[in-house]
């Protein structure tokens, strides 16, 4: 027998819908993907996530890693400094994100074109 729960996220107590609203959000999967090259202190993620801001930043690193996702670890130093790096499960994860990222990157020019053609579409029925 399997000794995992088996969840359903289309369940609405479904515990597993948490990923949705924490990891499917464009924020947290570009902090994801930085991290997976290398580990980060806060101002040099903030540099390489272009838009983010210091407060949304520092709002996802928290809850990735209260997810166990990153580990944050103070270093000793004048002055002080935070590095950011993925866990092994964040590394685990970094794998879908990276694929994500990926896809977006070599797709986005259908959805570019869909909704081009979409819109010119409600113009002409608007007129």
């Amino acid at each position: 027998m399997d000794s995992l729960k088996r969840y359903n996220v289309y369940s609405l107590e479904c515990p597993a819908r948490l990923f949705f609203e924490t990891l499917a959000d464009k924020w947290v999967l570009l902090i994801i993907a930085t991290l997976e090259k290398n580990t980060q202190h806060f101002n040099l993620l903030k540099k390489n996530i272009e838009g983010i801001s210091p407060k949304v930043l520092s709002q996802k690193l928290k809850h990735l890693e209260r997810d166990g996702f990153i580990k944050r670890t103070v270093l000793d130093t004048s002055p002080i400094r935070v590095e950011y790096a993925l866990t092994m499960f964040g590394k685990e994860f970094a794998h879908t994100a990276y694929q994500m990222k990926y896809w977006a990157e070599n797709n986005i020019h259908k959805v570019i074109t869909a909704q081009k053609a979409y819109d010119i579409n409600l113009f002409k029925l608007k007129t």
